[in-house]
């Protein structure tokens, strides 16, 4: 069973996925790799090397249709194999990681991960559990851990924002 709290470091590809595509600064894509406990080596590698592998992420996770993602996916996996290991954390279920060869470069590491976590994700939801946050103005990636409606919001704040602009209008 996925954690919700962070499933499969999914919450790490939409934060640098968004912090990406809106232009964000070297440091703050450091920060993003730093907080979500990239392995040093690629934290202190030029962000330019993460930047291309980041668009290629917010890309599949622009994808709504589990055909078009599943192949977008799969073509991620052919060209960055995940060579999938069972870890166990202190505290934690054993759970499924990439590890990339000892001298990736930084788009192989982001790449691999990223299409192992987003296609145990696919396959464990039966559809593509992430999008863009549906409030005007917005357009964030999130990572959809709702078990019923499909979430169109990146977080609270969005969502009572537009209903209560929508109740306003009304």
């Amino acid at each position: 069973m996925a954690d919700d709290q962070n499933p499969r470091g999914l919450y790490f590809l939409a934060d640098l996925a968004n912090a990406v595509r809106a232009g964000s600064r070297d440091d703050e894509v450091r920060r993003i790799l730093r907080g979500h406990r990239a392995p040093e080596r690629y934290i202190s590698a030029e962000p330019a090397e993460i930047r291309p592998a980041a668009a290629r992420i917010a890309d599949i996770l622009d994808l709504a249709e589990p055909d078009a993602a599943a192949h977008a996916i799969n073509a991620l996996l052919a060209d960055y194999p995940a060579r999938p290991t069972l870890v166990q954390f202190p505290g934690r279920p054993w759970s499924m990681h990439s590890r990339p060869p000892e001298d990736a470069d930084p788009e192989y590491w982001l790449l691999s991960k990223a299409a192992l976590a987003l296609g145990l994700w696919l396959s464990d939801r039966g559809r593509c559990a992430w999008g863009r946050c549906a409030a005007p103005d917005c357009g964030r990636f999130f990572i959809d851990t709702g078990r019923r409606q499909p979430q169109k919001y990146c977080g609270t704040t969005c969502a009572t924002r537009t209903r209560v602009a929508a109740h306003r209008r009304r």
